[in-house]
């Protein structure tokens, strides 16, 4: 932002209650950034009047002493997260004009603790995509080098951070859309475990996959963020009792934790071996500070990827159905009867990955191809979970590389599916298994872009992660 230099939330809410800043003041800078930022096509919407209204009502709560734990803190929301009164797209074309009817949970969370949001954020349509190339509204240039990708599917929401046109953003990760955007832009991107956070007001890709979490400058930020969203919700049956714990105050834990690098991971054919390099530096860095690091072999790699493909494609087929030009959203002006409409309205709605990914779908659910497809990827899922989660009883952490190499150059995979979807190799087991993961930036490549380093813990060990994660900053 322009004028006011934010380093964190803590000491953003330290200059809000000493007056040396107003929250109407940060908006103000926040909406002149995105104007003068716009080309990278970060920000599909700006939030202008709700969220200057809201930056009054949270200035009056701080002049009372009455202002939330994200008091004044400028949350851009990706555009397939409900925020009522608001449009909402998912970035696609068949949701053109659609307004949101509700609030998902984690906005009014976010607003019941004074934070302001700006604007929905591009991304890839319907979450589905590693590189944001595959929104209905262009790209979202990565603000480190403007000629690659930011990331996906939130690439939008971590380009928005990176670019500092708002302090935080919130995501969604179905297979590592939260992790690799937060690794080629620099960020910090958090993947809670599964039922964390509520999915109420999510627009749904997969629905056993998909979890919500914010994308930050720092992991202290990242901490508050959680804190703030997590927690049963009763529209979300999927949301976990567990208590939150205070994410944020147990951050200085100097406890010596058990470490394990996946072999397979750091071996893997097509890593850049700078990633490896930084990895392997961040193991020693955790060695030197006494930590017990080994080695260890998971065997199911090359399984992850078609098994995360093979499922969230057929529960996309199934989500995605509702969408049919009838009730909202796009119609085919050449529909001549109902089924014309709604195979018009479909075909000229959603875009070429969409539809790959539904008929996709269809195929593996459909009645001679279910047992060989659908039901074997439920198979090997047990399987990779069962073995995750046996790690878990052996070791506090997992580490890997975030994403292969650094971001990519524009067109680069796009000719080829199959090379797209090996992007996200190392980030799906955590959503295959349903455990917490976070990217955290660690180094730099030779070409000056930064590389990730991936930790994964057990179930409801946020804290732990959290706690680990803020180490490779530091040490």
């Amino acid at each position: 932002m322009s004028t006011y230099s934010f380093k964190s939330i803590a000491t953003l809410q330290t200059d809000l209650r000493s007056g040396n800043i107003s929250a109407e003041t940060l908006v103000k800078e926040s909406l002149n950034s995105i104007a003068g930022k716009k080309h990278l096509n970060a920000f599909l919407e700006v939030f202008a009047e709700s969220a200057l209204q809201q930056a009054k009502a949270v200035d009056e709560k701080l002049k009372h002493n009455k202002a939330g734990k994200l008091a004044g803190v400028i949350v851009g929301l990706k555009d397939n997260i409900c925020y009522k009164g608001h449009k909402v797209s998912a970035s696609s074309k068949i949701l053109e004009g659609f307004e949101s009817l509700y609030s998902a949970t984690v906005v009014e969370r976010l607003l019941a603790e004074d934070a302001i949001i700006i604007g929905r954020l591009n991304c890839d349509e319907f979450a589905m995509g590693s590189s944001n190339e595959n929104s209905a509204y262009g790209p979202v240039l990565n603000p480190l080098d403007e000629k690659r990708v930011p990331g996906g599917s939130s690439g939008g929401a971590a380009a928005a951070v990176a670019a500092h046109l708002c302090h935080v953003s919130l995501g969604s990760d179905t297979g590592g859309s939260i992790r690799q955007p937060a690794s080629f832009t620099g960020t910090v991107g958090l993947k809670p475990t599964y039922g964390r956070v509520s999915r109420y007001g999510l627009i749904a890709y997969a629905s056993s996959f998909d979890q919500i979490g914010p994308i930050t400058h720092s992991v202290e930020d990242a901490a508050l963020v959680l804190e703030v969203i997590s927690g049963k919700d009763v529209h979300d049956n999927t949301s976990s009792s567990e208590t939150v714990p205070a994410y944020s105050s147990l951050l200085k834990d100097d406890k010596k934790y058990k470490i394990a690098c996946i072999k397979e991971c750091i071996d893997a054919e097509g890593l850049d071996p700078e990633v490896k390099q930084n990895v392997l530096k961040q193991l020693e860095n955790f060695k030197k500070a006494g930590h017990q690091v080994e080695m260890i072999s998971f065997p199911y790699l090359e399984y992850l990827v078609p098994t995360y493909y093979v499922l969230t494609t057929a529960e996309a087929s199934s989500n995605l159905s509702r969408f049919s030009g009838i009730h909202y959203g796009h119609r085919s002006k050449k529909g001549t009867d109902l089924e014309s409409t709604y195979k018009k309205s479909r075909s000229e709605g959603f875009g070429a990955e969409v539809k790959r990914r539904i008929m996709l779908g269809t195929f593996v659910l459909s009645a001679g191809y279910y047992d060989a497809y659908y039901s074997k990827g439920q198979k090997v899922r047990r399987v990779v979970q069962e073995k995750t989660l046996a790690l878990f009883k052996e070791f506090d952490c997992v580490v890997t590389p975030s994403t292969p190499g650094t971001a990519f150059e524009f067109g680069k995979n796009s000719a080829d599916p199959i090379k797209m979807y090996l992007e996200d190799i190392f980030t799906v087991q955590a959503n295959i298994a349903g455990v917490p993961a976070i990217s955290v930036p660690s180094g730099k490549a030779s070409n000056g872009l930064p590389t990730g380093i991936q930790l994964m813990c057990d179930y409801f060990q946020e804290a732990k992660l959290l706690n680990l994660a803020g180490k490779i900053l530091s040490e």
